[in-house]
Order: structure tokens, then sequence, then C-alpha cells
């Protein structure tokens, strides 16, 4: 039985596996040739590849300056990390965690197929890292192993199409269509960050991040990749400065000037973020014709909700601000937590790029320039204090110097864990069976709108 687990696990927690599989049944079920199939699901195995090693690439070049930062400025506390958390959460409830996982998905399918929320979340490791937070905060509440997966399946499977409907009418802003939405752990801060960016956005129209004018001399700044290389370096070099040569050729570089490193690493950073656009193109252009087919035969209207880098191409120049908005957000929430006294949360570099990025693009599109910035400074906040009003929650986890990073952890994490305080084991169970019900009453009363609509729609033609 573990055997088996390990394998599926192991599938099932590469999105290029699952990507490439939906791919191959809907191109199947389209009665598609061969060759079609065959090149279909290929392409979307590698486009997710090409997106996951740029995606690497990028955190490599951020942990130096997210030690840098530490070192330079002196700041101990938590740091926000979800592949350490989920590290330590694995010894106590590894074969639960993985449980969830698997079951949840399933769980997602049934409601993507019967109720209006239909999103079918395909980030499989985010989704891995919020089973474990279901399976640590369900454990902590004393449920036995058996209700801990039972439960937290059922948790998870709400959660694979809440999380989505919460930022889909953005996303509809951004891509212009319906085809595609966004699956990550951070699409809570995301989301409230396009709606106050929405509501902030005054009488007049700002202007779109990619609408910089930029005189004659200096048209190379319209090259994403030019623009975030020369950006990173000034902002590498600016904290390179504080935390000192010594420091950086003896820690970081192995030795290599400060100068060249800290400019290697800022030219790394923008390759990095070419390469995920240029794996995003692939994605795009291969996987929402062949979901065509899940869609259209085995659930109806479904949506493939796809991690943060498949909006990037959208603003580019959206996702270098937001993250950096996000950034100076976590170094703000970070800097009030130091004046209250509380734990500190140290802004997770990783975290700020991408969540930051994301809500950088969605505040664009809700508000424009300035919708990007608020956005993304929202989010920043979100993700910082979020982390620590989520520690209470999480036992003896929540001890440790790292805990999870991005908004829907706090956000799923705290109902989940006030439940528990507020009622208990019966709390938790009476919440997740209303959380069910309310997708369905939900369901129903908008087809009873439609029907209705389209009713006064025939009267009218008729009169």
């Amino acid at each position: 039985m573990d055997a088996v687990l390990d394998v599926l696990l192991d599938i099932f927690t590469q999105p290029s596996i699952i990507v490439a599989l939906i791919a191959l049944v809907g191109l199947a079920v389209q009665q598609k040739s061969f060759s079609d199939v065959l090149k279909g699901t290929i392409r979307t195995m590698v486009g997710f590849l090409v997106l996951s090693a740029g995606a690497g690439v990028v955190v490599g070049s951020l942990d130096p300056f997210g030690e840098m930062f530490q070192y330079a400025f002196n700041v101990q506390g938590v740091v926000p990390n979800n592949e350490a958390i989920v590290a330590q959460v694995l010894i106590d409830y590894g074969s639960a965690a993985a449980l969830i996982f698997f079951f949840g998905m399933i769980i997602n399918i049934v409601l993507a197929a019967t109720t209006r929320f239909k999103y079918v979340y395909l980030s499989g490791h985010v989704s891995f890292y919020i089973a474990a937070m279901f399976a640590v905060i369900l454990g902590v509440a004393g449920f036995s192993q058996w209700q801990v997966i039972l439960w937290g399946s059922i948790a998870q499977g709400i959660y694979m199409v809440v999380s989505p409907a919460l930022v889909q009418p953005f996303m509809r802003r951004v891509t212009g269509g319906d085809t595609v939405a966004l699956g990550h752990t951070g699409g809570a801060g995301i989301a409230f960050g396009g709606l106050i960016a929405w509501l902030t956005r005054g009488k007049g129209n700002s202007k779109s991040t990619e609408e910089m004018n930029f005189p004659k001399g200096l048209s190379f700044l319209r090259d994403t990749t030019v623009i975030v290389a020369l950006s990173m370096a000034v902002i590498y070099i600016i904290v390179g400065l504080f935390a000192g040569p010594t420091y950086i050729e003896g820690e970081l570089s192995g030795g290599t000037n400060f100068i060249v490193f800290l400019i290697m690493q800022a030219a790394t950073f923008s390759g990095g973020v070419f390469i995920i656009l240029a794996g995003v193109r692939v994605i795009l252009a291969e996987i929402v014709p062949a979901f065509k087919g899940v869609s259209e035969r085995l659930v109806k209207n479904s949506k493939p909700a796809l991690d943060v880098p498949i909006i990037f191409t959208f603003a580019p120049n959206a996702v270098l601000i937001g993250f950096l908005v996000s950034f100076a957000g976590g170094i703000v929430g970070m800097l009030g937590m130091v004046a209250l006294g509380t734990t500190i949360v140290i802004p997770g570099v990783v975290a700020h790029f991408m969540t930051g990025a994301a809500a950088g693009v969605i505040g664009n599109a809700a508000g424009g320039r300035r919708g990007a910035v608020i956005a993304s400074f929202v989010n920043g906040l979100a993700i910082t204090i979020l982390p620590l009003l989520l520690l209470p929650v999480l036992g003896d986890i929540g001890l440790s110097n790292a805990t999870f990073s991005d908004a829907d952890y706090g956000v799923f994490g705290l109902i989940l864990g006030g439940l528990s305080e507020a009622g208990g084991q019966i709390a938790i169970i009476v919440g997740i069976v209303v959380s069910v019900v309310a997708l369905y009453v939900i369901t129903f009363a908008t087809r009873g709108r439609k029907a209705k609509k389209a009713a006064d729609a025939e009267k009218e033609s008729v009169a």
C-alpha cells in the first residue's frame, strides 16, 4: 500500500505529468490523430518543464538575495517557506497529507462536474502543500487518522474550486476570456489586492504598466529582459553594499568579486523570467485546446486552474513592479511587527516574487499602473501578516522557524483553526458540511436565475 501511495504521490505532485495526462485525455476524447495526441502531450509536458526550470533559475538567484537581506539588516525571525515547513509536517503527517491530496483531487473533479465552480486545480505541488496544512490543523484538533483524511479531503476539494473562483473575475480582465483560471495558494491575497485596486481605481483611467513611454535613446528599456536585468542589478548592488563585500565573497560568491557576483545574479534572475515566459507560451498554446476535450466530454465547461506564471506574459512590466512593491509591503509589515514586539515574519523573497508578480498583473488589469502598485502592496502585507496569525493553529509545528507563506494558507487555515477554537471537532465538521451545501445552493440559485432570464428573453422575442 505504501509503495503504491509513493508512486501515486510521485506522479501527482508533478505538475508537468498532471497537465500532460490532462492534455492526453483531452486530445483523445476529441478523437485527434495519434500524431496530434502524442505531439500535444509531449509539448505540454515540456512546456511545464521549461516553466519549472525558469522558476528554479529565479529561485536560485533569489536565495543569496534573501541571505544578504537578513545579514545586512540583522533580521531574525520566522521565514515563510513552504518547502521548509512541509518537510517538517511530513515527519508526523506524511501519509495523511498524501491521502488528503489524492482524494481531494477526486472531490475537486466531482465538485467541478456537479456545481457551477468549474475549476480543475492542476498545480499539484502547491495543492499538496495545502493538504499538508489541513492534515496538521485537523491533527492538532484531535481527529483520528481516518477522520483527518476524510474531512481533510473534503476541505481540500472545496479549496480547489473556491480559490480559483476568487481570482476568476480578475483573470477574465487579464486574459480577455474565460478559458483558463489561476490555481495557486496565493489566490486569496491576489484577489484581495485586485479588489482593492478596482475599488480605488478613481474616475480617470490609469495607464497600463505596458504603456510606458521611453525617450528614443532609452528605447532599449522596452525590452522586458533588459529592464528586469537592470532593475534587479540596482537592487542587488544596493543590498549587497549594506551586506558588505567581505560577507558576500566569504559566504555567497565563493571568492568571486561581489559586484561581478551581484550583476550575474541579476542577469540570472532576468534569464529565469525569460525562460518562464517561453514555457508559458508553449503551455497556453497546447493545454487550452487540449482541455476543450475534458471540458466538453468529462467535466462540462470546466477550466484548468494553472500556476501563477501562466499570467506573466500578459503584463511583463507589471511582473517586476508587483514583485518589488510586494516585497516593500513585506518590509513594512515586518517593521510593524518589530514595533509591536510580536514574532517577526521575514519577507520571503520567492513568495513575494510569485504572488506579488501575479498581484501586479491582476492589479494592472483592474486599475492600471496605480492598481498594479496597490494590489501588490496589499498582497505583500497579506503574506506577511497572515503567516503570523496562522502560527498558533499549527500546534508544535507553529513553534518552528518556518511557516506557510502564501495568503491561502492563512485564510483557509485560520478558518479551520478558528472553527476548532470555537467549537472543536464538531464545529469543523459542521463548517465543512455547510461549505459543501453552500456550493450547491449557489449553483442551484444561479441556474434558477439563468433559466428565468432565458424565459424572459424568449417572452420578449415572441412579443
